[in-house]
């Protein structure tokens, strides 16, 4: 064989394997192809394997279809009862029908700006409509459900699938929380006043109670030591009487005694009376003539 005859065959071996590199292509078990000619889709690959194809006119776009992550920008929806959130959520997809995603966004990134644009609508929109404890509560599983169906309503038509969508974080922003933080103080506050109020309230019933009682324990006893005041003083002037009854003329000169005890308590005392003073009348009269003046 000739050198030119080599040539020829070399040239066309080369041209050959040229030819069947651009007929053959994979697809791996976590990706799905389309078949495109001159830009216009002529079949959807979803088998994985070695496929052919027409080379130099059918081009392969690769899509995963594996679920695929999306963490979400922070969102700041209005709840019901016109309370600002702060939510911090993320998404998980997948591509179900290759073709409309080609046809409609084409690209991965286009797929995920037209997710966070319907989840932050859908997210909008339902958070509006409950009030900020629904987030909160046990609630927040079908929150995040009612987000997710109303959002595969509108992704459908790009042959995309929402799996779920999650709320990782709700909270108020810090200008609102310290906005609640001052509310539910104040509320505190209000309440610590009422509860002051009525144990003042109460505090001074009893002790109007205690009052009340006071005065008409203290008025019985007042009459119950009146009565024995009197009965004693009754009883006094009955013994004094008897006493002067049997004697008078001792129980006078002894009342004379005790009054001279009684002006004459102080040392400094000084009286100026009458020889004939009626006070001074026992004065005169010697030991044993006290009873001279009834003699016959």
């Amino acid at each position: 064989m000739t050198a030119r005859a080599m040539t020829y065959l070399g040239l066309l071996l080369g041209l050959l394997a040229f030819v069947g590199a651009g007929s053959l292509y994979t697809v791996n078990q976590v990706q799905q192809a389309i078949l495109l000619q001159f830009g216009k889709p002529v079949d959807v690959v979803k088998d994985p394997g070695l496929h052919w194809k027409l080379p130099f006119i059918w081009d392969v776009e690769h899509y995963d279809k594996r679920i695929l992550d999306f963490n979400l920008p922070l969102e700041e929806p209005i709840a019901a009862d016109q309370k600002k959130m702060l939510i911090d959520s993320f998404a998980r997809y997948r591509i179900i029908d290759p073709l409309k995603v080609f046809q409609t966004v084409r690209t991965e990134t286009v797929i995920r700006q037209r997710i966070d644009a319907l989840i932050n609508s859908a997210m909008r929109s339902v958070v509006g409509q409950v009030p900020l404890t629904s987030l909160l509560s046990q609630e927040r599983e079908q929150i995040m459900r009612d987000i997710r169906d109303q959002v595969n309503a509108e992704t459908a038509q790009f042959g995309i699938e929402v799996i779920d969508v999650r709320i990782r974080r709700a909270d108020l922003p810090e200008a609102n929380s310290q906005a609640v933080y001052e509310r539910m103080k104040s509320q505190r506050e209000q309440e610590a006043k009422k509860i002051r109020s009525e144990g003042s309230e109460a505090a001074q019933r009893i002790r109007a109670a205690a009052d009340k009682d006071k005065i008409v324990i203290l008025a019985d006893a007042r009459r119950k030591g009146e009565i024995l005041r009197g009965e004693g003083e009754a009883e006094s002037t009955r013994i004094y009487a008897e006493a002067a009854n049997q004697d008078p003329e001792f129980y006078d000169f002894y009342r004379s005694l005790l009054a001279f005890r009684r002006s004459m308590a102080k040392q400094d005392t000084s009286m100026v009376l009458a020889p004939g003073s009626e006070f001074l009348r026992y004065f005169g009269k010697t030991p044993g003539s006290l009873d001279t003046s009834d003699a016959p």
